[in-house]
């Protein structure tokens, strides 16, 4: 009886686990859309973990510069780094009204010898803005190999299909030929400059250092005595978090500009993404390349038919969300007060883990895209056929100038054809007739027709293009971001 009275207990409880998980809020960035491993980034442990990591560094550089900060102290930090206990905290922040705070509490109940010397000297931001500094780091180089990888894909797309002619488009019309392969170069070489941004800003990313209150660490010269002490202090704590240098000055936060140039990168990959997938979009419309489509994938819930272009839908809706919250980052610098306010808090614990995770779910659709695109090359001549004979005529006017025709007489006669066949096909819906009507012309009788239709008369230079693009800018620029190897992400639901 009493095993059946616990399994009910059991039953119940989950149930109501249930049910209680059923009325929460899950944020679709961190459950749908990004990967585990960004989404644990920016996640609750490993935030406060990192929180406890600064503490334990300040403390660790407080020691080598003689503060009283004992081994004991210092091991004992460390083995309670990531026992957080967050019911504590929760209490804590209940009565303090203070998060720093609260984890201060709760991380020196956790290790009670170093509860004289935790926080010496500092105040929240030396605390805060090091984690955020450290997280964006860790998130812009996950965020970068993830990319890379994807880049790779549709480098190797655009070499396959460098010599493909396709229908060019300018202003959505048709226009001279190009290739598949260069319209791939167009998308990889934006996406390439995304990729540099932001590994440009992880590199300019550097430590906010120990400053204090207000940047001008008085605390620490008060402290250790010395100004070379406390640049020596400052340094020693930077090399504790893989920094090589700091801010050269702060106020009680580094400047919110350097967020700008964060989310002004990811900015950049979203726009450069939702050409890239609109362009897809487009293409699938025209039946000429899809994304990838899975054997069991339904398109449609009424039309069983339907192949929708899904993936580069999504990514064109996250992109549009992450260039939203780029201006966020602007608002946020130009709000700020003297040394410090602290309106930009609650805004930038919202703002910069969404725009991690949205351009962090935009490196992985485009991984999947780009490994898997299908391209139908049938379809791709049947439409450059349609409008080659429109696109041929200045070819055809000089072969038949060259034959011994008259040119002004040749280019009138190819200007009545021309226009006869247009209305041809846009008043009565019928084919283009053109190279019929030039053929039954005796004007034209010596024109070489094979080689004026020859599609790959009239896509320029653009397959050595594609090459010389790859070899000279996207293979180097590649080859130098590695090969680090990255956890799989696999795309969600």
């Amino acid at each position: 009886m009493t095993d059946l009275r616990t399994r009910r207990r059991v039953r119940s409880s989950s149930r109501k686990n249930r049910l209680e998980s059923d009325l929460t809020f899950d944020h679709p960035l961190a459950s749908r859309y990004a990967s585990a491993q960004m989404v644990r980034l920016w996640g609750t442990q490993n935030r406060y973990l990192t929180w406890r990591k600064i503490w334990l560094a300040a403390a660790r550089a407080q020691h080598q510069l003689g503060l009283p900060v004992t081994t004991r102290q210092l091991r004992d930090l460390a083995a309670a780094l990531d026992r957080i206990d967050f019911a504590a905290v929760a209490e804590y922040e209940r009565r303090t009204r203070h998060e720093v705070v609260a984890h201060l509490r709760a991380y020196a109940d956790a290790a009670p010898s170093a509860r004289p010397i935790l926080h010496l000297g500092m105040t929240s931001m030396d605390v805060v803005d090091n984690a955020d500094l450290l997280l964006m780091r860790d998130a812009l180089e996950l965020l970068e190999g993830r990319l890379a990888a994807a880049l790779r894909h549709l480098a190797r797309f655009a070499r396959r299909y460098a010599d493909l002619p396709t229908l060019g488009f300018t202003h959505l019309q048709p226009a001279q030929p190009t290739t598949v392969g260069k319209r791939a170069t167009l998308w990889l070489d934006d996406l390439l400059r995304s990729l540099q941004a932001i590994a440009e800003a992880r590199r300019n990313l550097a430590c906010r250092g120990l400053r204090g209150a207000t940047g001008t660490q008085a605390s620490f010269l008060s402290l250790l005595g010395s100004p070379a002490k406390v640049r020596r202090l400052e340094k020693l704590f930077a090399r504790e978090l893989g920094f090589t240098r700091c801010y050269p000055v702060t106020g009680q936060t580094y400047s919110r500009q350097v967020d700008i140039e964060v989310l002004s990168a990811l900015g950049m990959l979203a726009a450069a993404t939702h050409k890239c997938c609109t362009d897809l979009r487009l293409l699938a419309m025209l039946q000429e390349i899809e994304e990838p489509f899975e054997a069991e994938q339904v398109g449609s819930s009424a039309m069983p038919y339907k192949r929708n272009p899904i993936r580069c839908e999504r990514a064109c809706g996250l992109a549009r969300y992450l260039i939203s919250l780029v201006g966020s980052a602007h608002h946020t610098l130009a709000a700020q007060m003297l040394e410090r306010t602290l309106d930009d808090s609650s805004i930038r614990r919202l703002v910069l883990p969404e725009a991690f995770l949205a351009a962090d779910a935009l490196a992985v659709l485009l991984h999947n895209i780009f490994d898997g695109l299908v391209v139908y090359p049938k379809m791709i001549a049947a439409r450059l056929s349609a409008e080659l004979p429109f696109l041929a005529t200045e070819e055809i006017l000089l072969s038949a100038v060259a034959a011994g025709g008259d040119r002004q007489t040749l280019h009138e006669l190819l200007r009545q054809h021309a226009q006869a066949a247009a209305e041809r096909v846009k008043r009565r819906g019928g084919p283009n007739d053109l190279l019929e009507r030039l053929r039954r012309d005796p004007a034209f009788a010596k024109v070489d027709w094979a080689r004026v239709l020859d599609p790959r008369r009239y896509v320029g230079m653009a397959p050595q293009q594609v090459r010389e693009y790859l070899r000279k800018v996207a293979g180097p620029v590649l080859r130098a971001l590695g090969r680090r190897p990255l956890p799989p992400a696999e795309l969600r639901a």
